[in-house]
């Protein structure tokens, strides 16, 4: 995306035996003037679908559009689908994908999975930690920023751990032993390894997605944000929600119970120090925040269906990002379910016509 990938992803595909891919010309040499994109980055809304690598790969035949940041560290992915419409997988969803074929690698090297290990962001989807679970490996969770990706990892390495995968949800994926550092390369590289191995059996990375959705649950993620450009303000918001309104006394921090009909079943602030799921002490296993950042996971026990909730204040844009997931048996369960909770986020806790927030 007008950035350093074509040479390197270039050599890549030769490297490991691939058929050469479609360049986007437009895009394919570096210009920090990034002329055909309103901002340069995959994730982003309008860069992908800028048209032009979605109009080269129709024009062209092509199944699978991949993108990489100008620095070529972050990696984004579209598949087409049956009735000709693009599937944008998100960076949770890319996630799980190369972490469940990294654990079928490694299981087929024969190597016992009581040393296998994967890393993600907290912020992350828990797709993955239910996959662990599951199959009987190793994950662990840490704070956002590869320094901290990549540092768990070499913490795992010591205590005797293999770590061949570590990810963030914006789309940031971690390989091997050799950098321990988001790779926009390698991403692009196992992706198209997944594509091969799957086409061989008749499948496609959605199709095989939806597979996962079916032997691990369906999870789906609403990130955003709201907009405060007052501190003291936003200061104020996470004070109440740390002294929430109950008709109930108690000892201790008083947090929300409850949201969109879900009840609270753990809390972990990292502004403060505090982790339900650890008494006595009630100290949280991650590092502290520098700003305000709080974790909620909440579920529906009769209905099956949970979510995990973090809000946190932006370290450099005036920003309440929350990062929200929602999983349960089923689709419709799920997607009915997240713009309740973002509304009673927004309404209730944060209390947005009140304090003037702003709706990303």
């Amino acid at each position: 995306m007008h950035g350093v990938s074509d040479k390197f992803v270039s050599e890549a595909f030769t490297v490991f035996g691939f058929a050469p891919y479609l360049p986007v010309t437009e895009q394919q040499q570096p210009d920090p003037e990034f002329p055909t994109v309103k901002f340069p980055n995959p994730e982003e809304k309008g860069a992908l679908v800028a048209d032009l690598a979605f109009k080269t790969a129709e024009r062209e035949g092509a199944m699978y559009v991949l993108a990489q940041d100008p620095d070529s560290d972050r990696f984004s992915a579209a598949e087409r689908g049956t009735n000709g419409a693009w599937i944008k997988f998100t960076g949770d969803q890319l996630g799980v994908i190369f972490g469940h074929r990294t654990l079928e690698l490694y299981r087929s090297s024969g190597k016992s999975l009581d040393k296998l290990a994967m890393v993600a962001s907290t912020v992350s989807s828990k797709m993955l930690e239910t996959v662990a679970r599951i199959e009987g490996f190793k994950f662990v969770e840490c704070l956002t920023g590869f320094k901290f990706i990549g540092n768990t990892a070499l913490d795992l390495v010591k205590m005797g751990y293999e770590v061949p995968f570590g990810y963030e949800e914006a789309i940031g994926y971690m390989f091997g032993s050799e950098i321990r550092d988001k790779d926009g390369v390698a991403a692009t590289v196992s992706f198209a390894e997944i594509v091969t191995a799957l086409h061989g059996q008749g499948k496609t990375v959605n199709s095989y997605l939806q597979e996962l959705y079916g032997r691990y649950g369906y999870f789906q993620t609403s990130n955003s944000y709201f907009i405060c450009t007052d501190p003291p303000t936003i200061d104020k918001i996470f004070a109440r929600i740390r002294s929430y309104p109950s008709i109930e006394s108690q000892a201790g921090p008083s947090y929300p119970r409850e949201i969109a009909g879900l009840t609270v079943t753990s809390v972990v602030d990292l502004t403060t120090g505090y982790d339900s799921t650890n008494p006595p002490s009630c100290k949280p296993s991650l590092p502290l925040s520098s700003g305000h950042m709080i974790q909620f996971r909440a579920e529906n026990a009769v209905e099956g269906t949970k979510i995990v909730l973090t809000t946190r204040t932006s370290g450099t844009e005036p920003k309440i990002k929350y990062y929200l997931e929602g999983s349960g048996k089923n689709t419709h369960s799920v997607a009915t379910l997240l713009p309740k909770v973002v509304a009673e986020l927004g309404d209730v806790w944060l209390e947005a016509d009140k304090h003037g927030l702003g709706y990303a």
